[in-house]
């Protein structure tokens, strides 16, 4: 017994005993476990193949890739040997059962710490705290050791204190109390925290859109010179403004609501096992296995969410597309940042009046910071 309830190992109330419910079960968690695989070397692939994919932020992400990849092979090794008919739960695979749990706990605790981890360095520099994320960029070991450090300490003490046992398709905890207590706890505070988080930052990307608005309206008045050729030039640069203006809003739009998506993805995945783990811990019984299968889906598609939130952003696809349909971009231009050897890139399109009928091709996605320059995502 610990804090009133027990963390001894036991049956687990998520573990299914009929072979066919086993089989199937097994089988929905190893497909999507292949389709998280598959998402996180998604990201890791965009890292290596593309050089303007290789930020601080990328590596943070790459980082989050690689937790996401390892336990999604974790989760198919466990469901593949049930598929297969050797039973993880079988007294004779006790050893790989537990080390199986111990990996389990350490990647899906360790992927919350990632997550917040780039919130927290994304805020620092959308809101222009320079010193914070240039120390952490000077200090790149400290949120590349910190994940790890923290999971595999929790992990520890969690085999040494309560071990692990089959909850089904993989091992875990066996008690839903101490799952609750010890993951989905600290997931909530973390999924609120980067909401907050996100939230300030929607809020300050269409503070610096409108910042951006009223600076061009103000330059699109400026008398001097002959009046016809005045004329001329005024409407040529109000058409370039108004047409670089439009598609700056659209951007904007489109990734202020990315920030909120972030938290909201993470919380409506995680709502059901939630539930789950808060409805067996107070009942002391066990959901149908129906809902049980999509629970356990829901801790598995971590990856593949991972993937579309982080992976598929517009500068990633718009590299893979040019890779394999190569064709030619507008004329950008790259800015080494000149302090802390903090690499900035920033996007310079050449306006022309004769350019503007170019077809236009898809662009890298750059967040506005305070500063006026531009954080490439």
């Amino acid at each position: 017994m610990f804090g009133g309830f027990d963390i001894s190992p036991r049956a687990a109330l998520a573990a299914p005993t009929q072979p066919v419910v086993i089989f199937t079960q097994s089988v929905v968690i190893m497909v999507v476990s292949i389709l998280s695989a598959l998402g996180a070397a998604w990201m890791i692939a965009s890292f290596f193949v593309f050089s303007n994919l290789r930020s601080f932020r990328h590596q943070l992400i790459l980082g989050l890739a690689i937790s996401d990849c390892v336990m999604a092979v974790n989760f198919l090794s466990s469901s593949s040997m049930n598929v297969s008919g050797r039973w993880i739960g079988a007294p004779e695979r006790a050893q790989f059962c537990s080390f199986n749990g111990y990996m389990t706990q350490v990647f899906v605790i360790q992927t919350d710490y990632w997550v917040f981890i780039i919130a927290v360095y994304t805020y620092f520099v959308l809101t222009d705290q320079k010193r914070c994320s240039a120390w952490l960029e000077a200090h790149p070991v400290l949120p590349w050791a910190l994940p790890w450090i923290l999971s595999v300490a929790w992990a520890s003490i969690g085999l040494g204190v309560a071990g692990y046992g089959d909850i089904g398709a993989w091992c875990w905890f066996t008690s839903d109390q101490v799952r609750l207590l010890v993951n989905f706890v600290p997931r909530w505070i973390i999924i609120v925290s980067m909401l907050l988080l996100y939230a300030r930052l929607y809020y300050i990307l269409f503070k610096a859109h409108r910042r951006l608005m009223s600076l061009g309206a103000s330059s699109s008045g400026n008398p001097s010179g002959s009046e016809s050729r005045q004329l001329e030039s005024n409407s040529l640069s109000q058409h370039a403004q108004t047409s670089a203006n439009t598609r700056h809003t659209r951007r904007l739009k489109r990734l202020a609501r990315l920030m909120l998506l972030y938290p909201l993805a993470y919380a409506v995945v995680w709502s059901l096992p939630t539930g789950i783990r808060i409805y067996q811990a107070s009942t002391g019984r066990p959901a149908p296995w129906q809902i049980q299968t999509v629970d356990k889906a829901c801790i598995v598609l971590q990856g593949l969410v991972d993937a579309i939130i982080y992976g598929t952003t517009e500068s990633s696809l718009a590299n893979w597309r040019n890779l394999f349909f190569p064709r030619k971009f507008p004329n950008l231009g790259t800015i080494d940042g000149p302090t802390m050897g903090i690499r900035k890139t920033v996007e310079i399109e050449v306006l022309r009046s004769s350019e503007q009928t170019k077809p236009q091709t898809p662009k890298n996605t750059y967040f506005p910071k305070k500063d006026g320059s531009f954080l490439n995502f």
